[in-house]
C-alpha cells in the first residue's frame, strides 16, 4: 500500500527574470538564470527535461520541456522569509525593516551589554568583505562581528575558538527576543567561522533564528491533519519550527539533496521540504557566475536520482524563494519570478503552466494533491495530472 507524499527542493535565490514590479526594487533587468548561463553556458540536460530552461526568455529547452510554469511574489520584500512563507500558503503585506545604516543604540546597547563586549561593523557588509576586514580585530579581542545586509537580517559572527557556536547561538536567540515591534527583522543568522587572517571560512554551524510565522502555513494544517514533515537545511529556522515534525541541518547542497532523497526510500515523511542554500550564500551573494553555475551541473547530476526515489504516489516540486543576481554591482537578493517545475509518475509531461500569480499556489497544488487544503493559492494539478 502506498500513500502519497510531496518533495519540495527550494534552489534558494534560482530566479527566472524580473517579476512584473522588479523596477519598484531597483531589480528591472534581473535573470539570475539567465546571466549565469550567458556567462558560463553549462549542460543541464536533466534540469532541461524537467522543464527549466524553458523558462528562459527566449526559451532555451529545445521544445522538450516538462511540466513547468513560473510564479511571481505577492509578498512585499524579496527575502528568504517572505518567499518561503508564501510558498506555504503566508503572504506578507509589509516588508520587514532593513537597516542599510546600521541598527539602532536601543538595539546594539542592550545586545552589547548582554554579551558583555562592543561590537565590531553594525553596518551593511557582505560576509565574504566584513570577515577579512574585521576577523583579526575580532580574533585579537573578543568582540562579536554584527553586520546586515540589503535584506532583513541581523547577521552575528564569531570565530568558533573564539565563540564555540553554541555560544553564538545563543546569544542569537537573545537577539531574536530583542528584535521585535518595529524592529521585528525577518532573521537573526548566527555565522561562525574558523581559519586565519587571510583564509577565514564560514562553517556548517551557521543558524538562522526567523520571527515566528505571522499567520497559519500550509506546513501547520500538514501537521495538524496527523502528516509527518522533514525539515531539510534552514527551513526549522525559517518558520521557527512551526508545522515541522522532524529536521536535518545539512552542511551542503548535495548534502541537502541525499538527505532528501533518503527520506524518500525509508517512507520518513509525508512532506520532505528542502532548502538548498549554496546558490544564494556561496554563489549569489558573492556575485559568482562561475560557481553558481557548477553548483547548477551538481544538482543536475542528481536529478536523475531523486526522480527514481519518487514512489508511484509522490510529486516532486523544484522552485525558488527569489532571485539573486551574480552580474550586477549589487550582492543582494533581487526580486525574479521563480521556477515552478513539477515531476512525478502521475504527472503529465510538457504541461505549461504559465505565469503563476503568487508562490501559494505550490502549497495549493501539493495541498489539492494531498487532501490537505492550503490556506491561500491557485492549485494546478487538474492540469498536471496524466
Amino acid at each position: 500500500m502506498t500513500r502519497r507524499r510531496v518533495l519540495i527542493l527550494v534552489c534558494d535565490g534560482l530566479g527566472v527574470g524580473a517579476a512584473p514590479d522588479a523596477a519598484a526594487y531597483g531589480d528591472a533587468d534581473t535573470d539570475t538564470l539567465g546571466h549565469v548561463l550567458d556567462r558560463c553556458p553549462t549542460p543541464l540536460p536533466n534540469l532541461e527535461a524537467l522543464g527549466l530552461l524553458a523558462l528562459l526568455e527566449p526559451p532555451r529547452d529545445g521544445g522538450r520541456g516538462g511540466a513547468r510554469g513560473k510564479s511571481y511574489e505577492l509578498s512585499a520584500g524579496k527575502d528568504t522569509t517572505t518567499g518561503h512563507w508564501e510558498m506555504m500558503g503566508l503572504v506578507v503585506e509589509w516588508p520587514f525593516p532593513l537597516y542599510p545604516s546600521g541598527f539602532p543604540p536601543e538595539i546594539v546597547g542592550p545586545f552589547e551589554k548582554y554579551v558583555g563586549k562592543k561590537v565590531l561593523g553594525n553596518k551593511a557588509a557582505s560576509g565574504t568583505v566584513i570577515l577579512p576586514e574585521l576577523g583579526a580585530q575580532h580574533l585579537a579581542t573578543g568582540r562579536p562581528i554584527l553586520y546586515t545586509s540589503g535584506d532583513s537580517v541581523f547577521q552575528i559572527a564569531a570565530h568558533e575558538s573564539v565563540w564555540p557556536p553554541e555560544r553564538l547561538w545563543e546569544v542569537s536567540r537573545f537577539a531574536r527576543g530583542l528584535l521585535t515591534g518595529e524592529h521585528s527583522v525577518g532573521r537573526v543568522i548566527a555565522r561562525p567561522f574558523t581559519g586565519e587572517p587571510g583564509a577565514f571560512t564560514r562553517t556548517a554551524n551557521r543558524r538562522d533564528f526567523a520571527v515566528e510565522p505571522t499567520g497559519k502555513t500550509w506546513l501547520d494544517s500538514v501537521v495538524a491533519s496527523g502528516r509527518k514533515t522533514l525539515a531539510v537545511g534552514k527551513i526549522v529556522d525559517i518558520f521557527s519550527g512551526r508545522g515541522v515534525t522532524s529536521s536535518v541541518h545539512t552542511g551542503s547542497d548535495e548534502e541537502g539533496i541525499r538527505v532528501s532523497i533518503e527520506a524518500l526510500r525509508s517512507a520518513e515523511a509525508d512532506v520532505v521540504f528542502t532548502n538548498l542554500v549554496d546558490f544564494d550564500s556561496k554563489y549569489g551573494h558573492r556575485n559568482d557566475p562561475a560557481g553558481f553555475a557548477e553548483n547548477l551541473a551538481r544538482l543536475d547530476a542528481l536529478v536523475p536520482e531523486v526522480l527514481s526515489a519518487l514512489g508511484p504516489e509522490d510529486l516532486f516540486f523544484l522552485t525558488a524563494d527569489h532571485g539573486c543576481e551574480t552580474t550586477d554591482i549589487s550582492t543582494d537578493h533581487t526580486r525574479e519570478h521563480v521556477p515552478l517545475l513539477v515531476a512525478g509518475p502521475a504527472v503529465e509531461r510538457g504541461v505549461d503552466l504559465g505565469v503563476r500569480r503568487g508562490f501559494a499556489d505550490l502549497a495549493a497544488t501539493a495541498g489539492e494533491w494531498l487532501g490537505v487544503p492550503a490556506p491561500r493559492g491557485e492549485s494546478a494539478l487538474p492540469a498536471l495530472l496524466r
